[in-house]
């Protein structure tokens, strides 16, 4: 929450970038350790069962699809109602966001345990993967509730001021599973299920701690028993905002099973092992990438709204300087050292050879992807939700989703590192374009 909206309006834009950015940074940071930390340990396991990971992988973000569905929709909503002073509306949204998360996530595991033979076989996974894909989701999966409840309500935290403890649910999480899974993988001799196992119980920590927060902490919004009763009308609410992060969680979804078939039939469980642990990267690499976008957020929304379109163009200038130096180191690092990169997951000289030389391939437009991505978070801070959501479908959907179709039919496995680079340029370019087009109308408008 800002206390001091002026600053927004007056303050040097870098200081206010630097003061937005490095607590997001942060958070992004300990979030992406978070989703790393069971790979890491299970690749010590083997290719095989690293395999197994890269597999469940749309499991993943199908969980996080319904969690991102209520949770970012809750938190705008709620946002909105503090703002008009409805507090007991504002309360009225928690407990049904509460008892829509749990609804959905206790379905989501009925049917992810009822049919997750299928599926595993439809992502992606052979006889040999097999065994350890339906290991660890079968574990996951009869904990979805903890996760739904722990990121989607982490959502409303943020969105009622207090970013810091949004922080701390995330950190608490990841401290946990970072100690209990060699405990659990190793000590115990549990392999994959223990890493499964660790990942649940730190979410389970984690709902407990935010529960607690609306419960018995010093929250502003109290979770009522009253409030758990579903409102048609405040669930539409909730569902109609958080569309956006659930089709991109989908998209995100549609792509990892493409992915998966494409590796699987051009190079095998060893090719899948390999982008399993490239994902893994990419997800510790361009974390603060993604903190510097969420710093320039509110700035941009607060100076566009005051009209103020000076400091919005300054603002997306130096949001994008930033982007662009951080992947630019994050291109040097994957170009010059992919093999100690992927060393930190396995080091089986096989999965190091095909991963060391798709981590170079694929991330090879990485010094261009800034003005996409920003760009992208630009739209959605000025209220175009429509354009946002373009630019984020953009790369993953209208793009890359037909490039791994097309590409390793004349390729093979070189096509499906192909397609990244591709889509990055051709995303990159009409981003450019839009973003030159919005610029020239800023120009006209500005007062």
């Amino acid at each position: 929450m800002i206390t001091n909206n002026n600053l927004l309006g007056t303050e040097s834009i870098g200081k206010l970038l630097l003061k937005f950015s490095l607590p997001a940074i942060v958070g992004m940071m300990v979030n992406g350790l978070y989703n790393v930390v069971d790979r890491f340990f299970i690749g010590k396991l083997g290719a095989l069962a690293m395999t197994g990971i890269g597999i469940n992988f749309p499991f993943m973000t199908l969980i996080m699809a319904f969690s991102s569905l209520v949770g970012v929709g809750a938190a705008a909503t709620i946002s909105i109602r503090l703002g008009e002073n409805r507090k007991s509306d504002a309360e009225k949204t928690l407990g049904n966001a509460f008892a829509l998360l749990a609804i959905i996530m206790i379905l989501v595991s009925i049917i992810g345990l009822s049919f997750k033979t299928h599926l595993l076989y439809l992502f992606g996974a052979s006889e040999a993967t097999i065994g350890y894909a339906s290991e660890y989701i079968t574990i996951i999966l009869c904990g979805t509730v903890f996760q739904g409840i722990g990121l989607g309500l982490n959502n409303v935290i943020n969105a009622e001021g207090n970013p810091r403890k949004a922080m701390f649910t995330m950190l608490i999480g990841a401290i946990i599973n970072i100690i209990l899974n060699p405990i659990l993988v190793f000590s115990l001799n549990m392999g994959v299920s223990g890493s499964a196992l660790a990942t649940v119980i730190s979410q389970f920590v984690s709902s407990i701690w935010v529960i607690s927060h609306f419960i018995v902490g010093k929250s502003n919004l109290k979770l009522k028993r009253e409030n758990l009763k579903l409102n048609l009308q405040i669930i539409n609410g909730i569902i109609s905002i958080g569309m956006t992060p659930f089709f991109a969680q989908i998209a995100a979804t549609i792509e990892a099973i493409i992915s998966n078939s494409a590796l699987r039939t051009n190079g095998g469980d060893i090719a899948i092992s390999a982008m399993t642990v490239i994902n893994s990267i990419i997800i510790l690499l361009f974390m603060p990438l993604m903190g510097i976008t969420q710093g320039a957020q509110p700035i941009l929304g607060f100076n566009y709204g005051a009209k103020q379109f000076k400091r919005v163009k300054e603002t997306l200038k130096v949001a994008i300087i930033a982007a662009t130096t951080l992947c630019i180191i994050t291109f040097s690092l994957t170009q010059i050292f992919p093999v100690i990169l992927i060393k930190i997951f396995n080091k089986d000289p096989e999965l190091i050879r095909i991963a060391s030389h798709g981590l170079r391939v694929f991330l090879l437009m990485t010094p261009i992807i800034g003005v996409q991505i920003v760009s992208s978070n630009y739209f959605q801070a000025i209220g175009k939700a429509k354009s946002a959501l373009i630019l984020s479908m953009l790369r993953q959907v209208i793009i890359l989703i037909p490039m791994l179709l097309i590409l390793p039919n004349f390729f093979g496995l070189e096509g499906v590192w192909m397609a990244g680079p591709i889509a990055d340029f051709m995303a990159s370019v009409i981003t450019a374009i839009l973003l030159y087009k919005e610029m020239r109308l800023l120009a006209i408008t500005e007062p």
